[in-house]
């Protein structure tokens, strides 16, 4: 246990650190942050390089306007190292094709998080504008990193990978209050609570009582667990009689996207999704819904006859297909393909195409290119080489499914844009997120992509199902639990009932609200608190 003193020490130590000190500590405390998010959960962590974050920022007033470029750097290497370990997973990406796109493997690994590196540094310039002496300096850190964040999550359409708040989905219990105040508030929470320890360096007198902001602090984490567990205890999992069955084919990408293993490929669905998975199961006959991954087919499946004929002969009357394909703007068939969708299809025993729903959210340099005709005449091209890059779709909407209930579309990493998921006035009855997180290979990748699927389900109160082509294929109940999953690089099929709904969360109802009033409130404390400061 560190004594008191030497606590207070360290917490002075790296106050009056400068210069290529300062840039280290924040580079490390950045690098241990990555530790709160999946596979390994460990947000304690946080207990330790929140604080320093605080103490950088008090260090900062040293500095020249107002602290304020201090901070911004500050911010920025402690986002730098948290965004280098906690996104290196990307350079995999760039390895499938490796004599096209290697050269690109270091931008990708150090330009992306060095781009979003820019955000922390933001909010640690926000959090020094309204910086205080007292223990409501916590406060302002969590306001500061909270409106950054959410900025990180639209910006340059948007990439909200591993916010914070993600560090309070383990345990399930304490992820439930992301059902009243969604990411953006747990973000303030996550922040707030684990900042709190700074204050304790903080001299003691009459006025000022710095043990009360980590007390209270850890008083909110246990409301926090105690609600989660009597949410859990008074919503268990309600199963359907919709039975799915999801196919994971641990496809590799060299033969995911090359024409030629056409035949391999489709060979390969058909048995495994007829798979008997166990002694009592028939294979697909088993199954209302028979679920494959994003992108499943490299060729354009409404082209291939043969395909389709191969679908209906596999599914038995009275089971669906939803599957990933990549889709051809209409015209006529004999006509050149330069752009196509992303999309999701519902096909039916027949054959018959029953619902269509293209990707409105694409990914940037992965789907498409920004500046995309001038970055093509540079002879740049993005990983997935559609020539024009590929077409978004024009509003998300449920699907309707027979003898089931409608289910919403997500397509890879649309699942990790809270808020975005269910229009109000169109509550679907589930999620179906179909990915290929294959990109990726074995890493803590599909792990996150995971965590931020469930915590969607917890936020909207709707049973997700994930379909992945290398995994983690999942259903997840609407309060976030596992009900069935396939880990990660496992051939097979997951066998499972669609869990029921609940009624709409308080986020489902008010959205992003709840978490504006918390940061609002918050910000009028903080202003009041300097303003007493400056008076006295």
């Amino acid at each position: 246990m560190i004594l008191p003193s030497k606590f207070r020490a360290a917490g002075l130590s790296i106050i009056l650190a400068w210069g290529w000190k300062r840039a280290v500590i924040a580079l490390a405390a950045g690098a241990l942050s990555t530790l709160a998010m999946a596979p390994f959960n460990a947000w304690p962590v946080l207990f330790v390089t929140f604080p320093v974050a605080v103490w950088l920022l008090d260090g900062a007033a040293a500095g020249k306007r107002r602290g304020l470029p201090a901070a911004a750097l500050s911010g920025f290497w402690f986002g730098l190292g948290y965004f280098v370990p906690g996104l290196y997973w990307t350079g995999n990406a760039f390895l499938v094709d490796a004599q096209t796109f290697a050269w690109l493997m270091p931008f990708a690994v150090l330009g992306l998080p060095a781009y979003l590196a820019l955000f922390p540094a933001l909010g640690f310039a926000l959090a020094r504008l309204i910086w205080t002496r007292d223990a409501s300096r916590a406060l302002a850190l969590a306001i500061g990193l909270t409106v950054s964040e959410w900025l990180r999550g639209y910006v340059l359409s948007g990439f909200p990978w591993n916010a914070f708040g993600y560090a309070l989905s383990e345990p399930l219990a304490l992820a439930q209050a992301a059902s009243l105040i969604g990411l953006w508030g747990m973000t303030f929470v996550t922040v707030a609570i684990f900042a709190s320890p700074a204050v304790l360096i903080d001299g003691s007198s009459r006025a000022r009582k710095p043990w009360l902001a980590p007390v209270a602090a850890l008083a909110l984490l246990v409301a926090m667990g105690i609600y989660g567990a009597v949410r859990l205890s008074l919503q268990p999992t309600v199963l359907t009689k919709v039975k799915l069955r999801i196919m994971q084919p641990n496809l590799q990408q060299d033969v995911k996207f090359n024409y030629g293993a056409k035949a391999e490929v489709m060979q390969k669905y058909l048995a495994l999704s007829d798979r008997a998975s166990g002694p009592q199961s028939t294979g697909v006959r088993d199954a209302q819904i028979l679920i494959w991954p994003e992108s499943a087919f490299p060729f354009f499946l409404m082209r291939e006859a043969d395909a389709m004929a191969q679908i209906a002969e596999l599914l038995p009357k009275g089971t669906v297909l939803i599957t990933g394909s990549v889709r051809a703007p209409d015209g006529p068939p004999a006509a050149r393909v330069t752009r196509a969708y992303n999309s999701i299809y519902v096909i039916d025993h027949d054959g018959g195409v029953l619902s269509v729903y293209d990707k409105l959210h694409l990914v940037p340099f992965g789907e498409y290119l920004p500046f995309q005709e001038w970055m093509e005449k540079l002879g740049f091209v993005q990983l997935t080489k559609v020539h024009g890059g590929f077409i978004p779709g024009t509003r998300r909407r449920a699907m309707e499914i027979p003898d089931a209930p409608r289910a919403l579309p997500l397509i890879c990493y649309e699942a990790i844009f809270p808020g975005n998921v269910a229009a109000r006035d169109d509550r679907p009855g589930w999620i179906i997120n179909l990915t290929n997180d294959g990109w990726f290979g074995n890493s803590t990748g599909p792990y996150q992509h995971l965590q931020q699927a469930r915590l969607r389900a917890i936020e909207e109160g709707l049973p997700m199902v994930r379909a992945a082509n290398t995994g983690i294929s999942a259903v997840i109940d609407p309060s976030g639990r596992i009900v069935a999953r396939l880990g990660l690089g496992i051939e097979g099929v997951l066998d499972a009932s669609l869990p029921s709904a609940l009624s709409p969360t308080v986020y489902a109802r008010l959205g992003d609200i709840p978490a504006a009033v918390i940061v609002a409130a918050a910000l009028l404390l903080v202003i009041r608190r300097r303003a007493t400061k400056h008076a006295a």
